[in-house]
């Protein structure tokens, strides 16, 4: 059984205003002094917490463990007059606060406003791999079916106090960095890794931490890591998005040992699914992996049931990923549920309270 870790990004606001709050260096000092067990992390911007995982074989528990570490930051954070909210972009306006750190002073100096303003909360998952063979063969694999992951995850439907139009703005603001994407085939480990040393030579990156590739191996970690998720508003949507994530490993590892080719649209026609799936989310059509056409959503995420259905049976997970998707069509991901909050309450300021008491939910 593959294991799974979570990495996620939460942003700090004021639990009565929604305001975002810089204040991550004095969350991260609580942590520390109240917690054994250090899950949390510094990130680019002061207004932002992360926390990461242990690797988990079991679904149920990795959700239990996601939960854990929302209340936990919420307690810290609460200690110092703040609380978290999985929102992946704020709704209401911020001038962010990059943090006091050598990496993130060189990343603002390189790349000037798009640093400044990279307030974006994301949700990396990372499942385990045998070899650099395997996790190369698997990110070749993967590459048609990540958009319907944005789309399942989507939770970025406002930027600086407006609407943007997309469901996921987030994925849209990450395309900046020069880094980021999805990629072409690679075929062997030596190819991937050739291009990741090329790329850290020209100096426009600092480091293999930089490679912001949609998917991708691991720097400090025998895993793939898909980069491609919103954080999620509900814990329970980050746990399906983790199944969902290590089906479609497990499927892309089988068609590699099958010896089945991987599909190759190109680039710029993924590309085109991802633009898709930030624009749309659940609400709308997207380009189906299998034909680059457009497609009802629920059609699509069938169509990824249906891949990885085989995957999931056989790790006791077909029946939580099934009724896990069907609720999201139903009841909407983190996107709809945001904008629904608007529509009720008239208020951007309402839309982050709320959903700040739901991320501990």
């Amino acid at each position: 059984m593959r294991t799974v870790g979570v990495e996620e990004e939460l942003l700090l606001v004021d639990p009565d205003s929604g305001e975002p709050r810089a204040l991550s260096t004095a969350v991260l000092a609580r942590a520390a002094r109240d917690d054994a067990d250090d899950v949390f992390e510094r990130e680019l911007h002061e207004q932002m917490l992360e926390f990461a995982t242990h690797p988990q074989s079991s679904m149920e528990q990795l959700h239990d463990e996601i939960v854990r570490c929302r209340k936990e930051a919420a307690g810290h954070a609460g200690q110092i007059g703040c609380t978290v909210a999985a929102l992946a972009t704020s709704p209401l306006p911020v001038s962010p606060s990059i943090g006091v750190n050598r990496r993130y002073r060189w990343m603002e100096e390189q790349f000037g406003i798009a640093t400044r303003e990279q307030l974006v909360m994301g949700c990396h998952v990372h499942v385990s791999v045998e070899s650099d063979e395997e996790g190369v063969a698997v990110v070749d694999r993967m590459r048609p079916w990540l958009p319907v992951l944005t789309a399942l995850s989507a939770n970025s439907p406002f930027w600086q106090g407006s609407d943007s139009g997309y469901s996921s703005y987030r994925s849209r603001v990450w395309q900046r960095w020069p880094s980021a994407g999805p990629t072409g085939l690679f075929g062997t480990p030596e190819r991937y890794h050739r291009l990741v040393a090329d790329m850290v030579a020209t100096g426009v990156i600092l480091d293999e931490g930089m490679v912001y590739f949609d998917a991708r191996l691991s720097p400090r970690y025998p895993t793939v890591e898909t980069r491609v998720f919103d954080v999620c508003l509900h814990a329970e949507t980050a746990a399906l998005i983790a199944t969902l994530t290590r089906a479609l490993v497990e499927t892309s590892a089988r068609a590699w040992r099958a010896g089945k080719d991987p599909l190759d649209p190109g680039v710029s026609m993924l590309r085109l699914a991802a633009w898709q799936a930030a624009r749309s989310g659940l609400s709308g059509e997207l380009l189906h992996p299998l034909t680059l056409r457009r497609s009802p959503a629920e059609d699509v995420v069938r169509a990824l049931l249906d891949h990885t259905g085989e995957a999931l049976a056989d790790a006791g997970d077909l029946e939580r990923a099934r009724e896990g998707c069907a609720r999201l069509l139903r009841e909407g991901n983190g996107a709809q549920v945001q904008r629904a909050l608007l529509e009720d309450t008239g208020s951007l300021r309402d839309v982050v309270t709320r959903c700040a008491r739901q991320t501990q939910a």
